[in-house]
């Protein structure tokens, strides 16, 4: 379900309306009442407020919403990984936030891993087409991707897999909350990276520079960590998942 809105003053009347498009993976993106929300989306929105620019909202399957954003002039997506082979392809405002990759294991089979290369003989369950993915299927691991991320903790649970590739907030400690009531813990971190509002290359440079001014601002008043505070208490999406 989409979502507008359209300042009423405070931008240039050249700002194009912007197409918004992210993933329901709550707490981070969700609908509640039937509007977008949640700790990235609500960022998403206060930003593009406070720089005036016009905009809707879709949360959409990820890969759908991030070809938007790749085809369609006008049109971004978050929460996006940067990577250097992203970086051509798209105009990039934030970091929104930061999340670390983590390989979780079954705690029943805690696997000593030093480094990202022990894993190399292992299977990796990830989330097909996503920057964990891309990133571990580029260096040639041995990975095994599926369309619904909620699916790699019980692959996990029943040997199908030896290890799950996950994202997490550093100071949520949100691998307790993916931890299946401590039957998956954490075996080695292995990346930190940004996550951004990925912009189609027509959206212009004047707009980008806007909103990573927009954002830089909120990053200093505590705008970011109060939307944060918001949601405390709301669970990953991932942690009970039956599907």
């Amino acid at each position: 379900m989409a979502s507008s809105a359209t300042p009423a003053s405070g931008g240039p009347a050249a700002w194009p309306r912007l197409v918004i498009t992210g993933e329901h993976t709550p707490p981070t993106s969700m609908l509640v009442n039937g509007k977008p929300a949640g700790r990235q989306t609500d960022k998403v929105r206060e930003m593009l407020a406070r720089a005036g620019v016009p905009y809707t909202i879709d949360l959409l399957p990820w890969k759908r919403a991030y070809m938007m954003a790749q085809r369609d002039a006008n049109t971004c997506v978050y929460s996006t990984t940067r990577t250097a082979k992203r970086e051509p392809q798209f105009k990039w405002v934030g970091p929104i936030v930061e999340s670390d990759w983590v390989l979780m294991a079954r705690a029943d089979r805690p696997l000593r891993l030093r480094t990202l290369e022990d894993a190399r003989p292992l299977r990796i369950g990830t989330y097909s087409g996503d920057a964990r993915d891309e990133f571990l299927r580029s260096r040639g691991f041995n990975v095994d991707a599926v369309q619904n991320d909620a699916v790699n903790p019980e692959k996990l649970l029943l040997n199908r897999i030896d290890l799950w590739a996950v994202a997490v907030r550093p100071e949520l400690n949100m691998t307790e909350q993916l931890s299946r009531n401590g039957q998956l813990v954490p075996v080695l971190s292995f990346n930190r990276v940004g996550l951004y509002l990925a912009c189609h290359r027509s959206v212009p440079d004047r707009l980008v520079e806007r909103m990573n001014a927009v954002l830089d601002t909120m990053r200093r008043d505590g705008s970011l960590g109060r939307i944060d505070r918001r949601y405390d208490g709301i669970e990953d999406s991932r942690k009970d998942s039956r599907k």
